[in-house]
């Protein structure tokens, strides 16, 4: 997304009253809205026109959220936030699983749902910024980072991680062999500056791990994780 223009969301929610209101919000905070009602018209909406971030309800007819987050994931790295009708682990996880970034849960406080959108905007940003810059590449066994890029090979293989998972690799890279709570995971990866749900760290560690080999990331029971250094 270029610096001059306005933040483009594509926001797929069945309920008018849900959709209709959050538009409004949204628009007012100067962000540019596209809705569907349903997951098949999402779908269609996010290939007529690549957003910046889109928002998904969980339970959609058509097409679920679930099985439209996985086709967009299919797709593209865009951040995908989930919407979710119940505080339901299965919901939280399964959304997380298919390649959420985050998740809010239904009914929100429209500041709340602008500040997540603002942060993934944000992280979103930084990490365009990150790109720019010259670095040597980081190695941890067979995973190579090219920072200068953005891109991580293991094996000499590409690996395609979604823009939350790469923040997640850098910030352990930063410190390997250092254990990282969950808290400062959230902190400095999704911009929470207070405690927030640690499944959004547990579940994002464990997609990262599924790329780039299950032995890189070590858990530290009752602490948090770190990034096996060279030698460990």
């Amino acid at each position: 997304m270029d610096a001059t223009e306005t933040p483009h969301v594509l926001f797929v929610e069945d309920d008018e009253v849900i959709r209709e209101v959050t538009q409004l919000t949204l628009e007012r905070d100067g962000l540019t809205v596209t809705t569907a009602a349903d997951g098949l018209a999402g779908l269609e909406s996010f290939r007529a026109r690549t957003p910046d971030v889109v928002l998904l309800d969980v339970m959609l007819p058509g097409m679920n959220g679930v099985s439209l987050c996985r086709r967009i994931r299919e797709e593209s790295l865009i951040p995908v936030i989930m919407l979710s009708a119940r505080d339901d682990a299965v919901d939280v996880v399964v959304g997380l699983e298919a390649g959420a970034d985050d998740y809010v849960t239904k009914p929100f406080d429209g500041s709340v749902l602008l500040a997540r959108i603002r942060a993934v905007l944000r992280r979103t940003a930084q990490g365009g910024a990150q790109a720019g810059r010259r670095a040597r590449p980081l190695r941890f066994g067979d995973v190579e980072i090219d920072i200068g890029g953005m891109r991580v090979l293991r094996g000499g293989r590409p690996v395609a991680l979604t823009p939350t998972e790469m923040r997640l690799l850098l910030r352990f890279a930063e410190s390997p062999g250092t254990v990282l709570s969950r808290d400062v995971l959230l902190e400095s990866v999704w911009d929470y500056a207070y405690g927030g749900d640690s499944r959004l760290a547990d579940i994002h560690v464990q997609r990262l791990r599924n790329k780039i080999g299950g032995e890189r990331i070590e858990t530290v029971r009752g602490f948090g994780y770190k990034l096996r250094a060279e030698g460990e």
